[in-house]
């Protein structure tokens, strides 16, 4: 099938968009379209480090988007080559560290992660970051979730990872607070948020943040003539998470939903994918 790849990136960009409940197709609107497809392209081929941030605190504990999101990830970079390492703190970081490779990650009062980051990355030089709805600096130097309440005490610290990287750094977010938001600060004034600041080179808009995932390995499956998203479970992983703590984000309960959504809905969304890119047709 000969697919017009800045089209296909455009429905991919409408499509996880579609339902709008934090307003996504407002930053959409701000961003330049094929977002997707130049972020996918940043991933094409990697063989070494590739960092994913994630893990927003909630209720003591961790939600349930971004953590499956960037499972999706790990597990699809490495099955196409490279080297992932999961970036989060606790207690996500103690939950995966046995089944993935992790970089726990602290917030210290007395340092800004500067220090900690700049040692990491060059003694990883990762070819891409990552970052899968983590928390994003305010104005303010503080963390704040969707309810405006301030997070920075359970959040660690992942932007200076993303400021003083050499490499291409990619975010996903679903709200306007999380890391990467920064690019499109301006449009998103107007929402009910305290935007975050830090940038990114390629920033990525979905309605739930793990569906943003979904969107990379639709590219990264196409190109290597793999169904990646066929390969990846929403349900088992969310059962993985649940068994040890998550929560839902919005609505803080430990069950198998992501931002208040049924696991249904991004099944229907991993659906849609497979059809844009041509593996569903395969398969019926």
């Amino acid at each position: 099938m000969t697919v017009d790849e800045q089209v296909l990136s455009e429905a991919i960009e409408a499509l996880l968009v579609a339902r709008n409940p934090r307003n996504m197709q407002v930053a959409r609107a701000a961003l330049k379209p094929g977002y997707y497809l130049r972020a996918a392209q940043q991933l094409r081929g990697l063989t070494g480090t590739v960092l994913i941030g994630t893990g927003f605190p909630v209720a003591g504990t961790f939600e349930t988007d971004g953590p499956v999101g960037a499972i999706a990830l790990y597990q699809a970079l490495q099955a196409l080559g490279a080297r992932p390492v999961i970036a989060c703190a606790t207690p996500l970081a103690q939950v995966l560290e046995s089944a993935y490779r992790i970089l726990p990650l602290e917030r210290d009062p007395a340092d800004d992660g500067s220090y900690s980051a700049t040692e990491w990355l060059e003694a990883n030089q990762p070819g891409a970051i990552i970052s899968i709805e983590r928390p994003g600096m305010a104005d303010d130097g503080r963390y704040y979730n969707m309810r405006g309440e301030d997070i920075s005490a359970g959040c660690g610290v992942f932007d200076p990872f993303m400021t003083l990287a050499k490499c291409p750094t990619l975010a996903i977010g679903d709200g306007g607070n999380e890391i990467g938001m920064g690019n499109i600060a301006d449009a998103l004034s107007e929402l009910d948020i305290d935007v975050a600041t830090t940038c990114c080179d390629e920033l990525l808009v979905a309605d739930v943040s793990n569906w943003g995932a979904y969107g990379l390995l639709a590219f990264l499956g196409l190109w290597a003539q793999r169904d990646l998203l066929a390969e990846f479970s929403p349900m088992e992983t969310l059962r993985y998470l649940s068994e040890r703590g998550s929560v839902d984000g919005v609505t803080r309960q430990n069950t198998l939903t992501e931002d208040g959504l049924p696991p249904s809905e991004s099944e229907a969304v991993i659906r849609e994918l497979r059809i844009l890119t041509g593996f569903w047709e395969t398969q019926a």
